[in-house]
């Protein structure tokens, strides 16, 4: 991944969270299609990588320290992503 600075990463951020608005006011997700929601899951995640990587400055940390925040990201966003799932059933 690039390197960008602070503000750049912040309005990356800005326009994951105005697609993620869009996509639920938009009702895209009620019509029994798995593609919106595995879609809002992913940019939930790459917005906690952003974070993680960015604001929290893991990206120039030991990589243990990355590979456990972004192991922890992954999981909880899979657990869920499995809950829905589970749910549709």
């Amino acid at each position: 991944m690039p390197a960008f600075s602070r503000t750049q990463v912040w309005l990356i951020l800005l326009a994951i969270t105005a697609t993620t608005y869009w996509i639920g006011e938009a009702d895209l997700s009620g019509h029994g299609s798995m593609v919106p929601v595995l879609a809002l899951f992913g940019l939930a995640f790459a917005k906690g990588l952003l974070v993680c990587l960015d604001f929290l400055e893991l990206r120039h940390a030991p990589a243990l320290w990355r590979w456990l925040v972004v192991g922890w990201l992954a999981m909880v966003v899979a657990l869920i992503v499995l809950a829905y799932w589970i749910s549709l059933r």
